[in-house]
């Protein structure tokens, strides 16, 4: 099967790890090279903003695998290295060392990094982002001695590190430019209830407000905001967004727009070539057009369909979309498409903590918000990915049982 083929990975984040593990567990007997920019094995990262930063979880808890897994798999990992340029006529890249790879087929898993604030004082000490590992060490250190935190950009990260960190006794002033947290991502009656729990846990939250300036000299002693205040702080969080790491395939010839753009089966314009992960922009009927996702489980099931595609499977990437977000004692979890929806139906009750938000368009189920109503999430996953015949009415009354009439969906589907 593909003996002689050689397949080079540029990345080794969770989707550049998980097309290397698919290849592998499919058969694939060429060679595999997985090259990621940062000086470790590929890591797990949503941790990264939650239990790695209270001490729960230890550094070997992190690793997707162990080292011995590459050995075994015969996965040349080359960690520590970075791709420079890629020659699509002579079919290699060229690395920041100066070593050339030869590729048949290339799959870009290049990730995003995170969007800096572009403000006096956003390089004073004790101001950081959180995208690695190496930050997420950094934070942890400097954690441990902070009495006041300012965090810039109410998303999911922003919340998550918010909350640990008031949780460790910290004071903590959130900071975001939009009328609501997580305002990308979910919908208004859901940011408005992460705005209402964050405030009774204690943390300030300014919302249409900008970080006009961080204070100090050295060292950060706090930031000014658009609207003149003036927020004391010792440790300083930016979390305004990624972008996505596009360069070497813009410098290549390749489509690039909020993403390396890709068809169905996860190409670029160049059959050699594929795009997975945060860096790649596909077609979704989730999304009404296209989209470009920072999810795990997107990269997983994409690096999963690549590695399909190369051994000669390929099909046509349509998997639901779902996250996840833990805050405290609350586990947000969405699957589908809030986006455009006409009508937002709730289930539950948000003063129970437990309650969830359908979302329908034109009468049709496209997402579902949960908090701490995982039954819910499962059957919108389900109902999402095979036939959302769901209506509002069945979603809002309590009584209707969800998970006997995905059943019956099923059931028709297989009949």
């Amino acid at each position: 099967m593909t003996k002689n083929l050689n397949v080079v990975i540029v990345g080794a984040g969770q989707a550049g790890f998980q097309a290397a593990a698919s290849l592998r567990q499919a058969g694939f007997d060429g060679s595999v090279v997985l090259i990621g920019d940062e000086p470790r094995i590929p890591y797990d990262r949503p941790p990264l903003s939650k239990t790695f930063l209270t001490g729960e979880i230890e550094l070997e808890k992190l690793w997707l695998r162990p080292e011995a897994f590459y050995r075994d798999q015969r996965i040349e990992l080359e960690i520590g290295e970075s791709v420079t340029s890629i020659d699509r006529q002579t079919r290699h890249v060229e690395c920041a060392s100066g070593r050339k790879v030869s590729y048949d087929q290339l799959v870009l898993a290049t990730g995003a990094r995170f969007r800096p604030l572009p403000v006096p004082g956003a390089g004073l000490e004790g101001v950081l982002p959180l995208r690695t590992l190496a930050d997420a060490e950094a934070l942890r250190t400097r954690l441990a001695g902070a009495r006041e935190a300012v965090v810039i950009g109410a998303g999911f990260i922003g919340l998550e590190f918010a909350a640990v960190t008031r949780n460790a006794g910290v004071r903590v002033h959130i900071v975001e430019m939009m009328q609501n947290p997580m305002e990308r991502v979910v919908s208004r009656e859901t940011s408005r209830y992460f705005t209402q729990v964050h405030r009774r846990w204690g943390s300030d939250v300014l919302l249409g407000t900008r970080v006009t300036r961080i204070l100090g000299e050295r060292r950060v002693t706090g930031v000014e905001t658009s609207d003149g205040r003036k927020l004391s702080a010792d440790l300083v969080l930016i979390g305004i967004g990624v972008r996505p790491n596009t360069e070497i395939a813009a410098a290549a010839g390749l489509t690039v727009d909020n993403g390396i753009l890709v068809d169905q089966n996860l190409a670029t314009a160049d059959p050699a070539i594929f795009a997975i992960g945060d860096c790649a922009n596909f077609p979704s009927r989730f999304a009404a057009g296209r989209c470009r996702l920072e999810s795990i489980q997107n990269a997983v099931d994409q690096g999963a369909a690549a590695a399909a595609a190369i051994i000669g499977k390929p099909e046509p990437y349509d998997k639901v979309p779902w996250f996840w977000s833990e805050q405290a004692d609350l586990r947000l979890q969405i699957a589908g498409n809030a986006v455009g929806h006409d009508r937002a139906v709730l289930r539950g009750d948000p003063d129970s903590h437990s309650f969830s938000v359908f979302f329908f368009r034109g009468g049709v189920l496209t997402g579902v918000e949960s908090i701490n109503r995982p039954t819910d999430h499962v059957v919108a996953r389900r109902l999402l990915a095979v036939d959302p015949r769901l209506s509002p009415e069945q979603a809002a009354d309590l009584n209707f049982d969800l998970r006997a009439h995905t059943a019956d969906v099923f059931r028709r589907e297989v009949a």
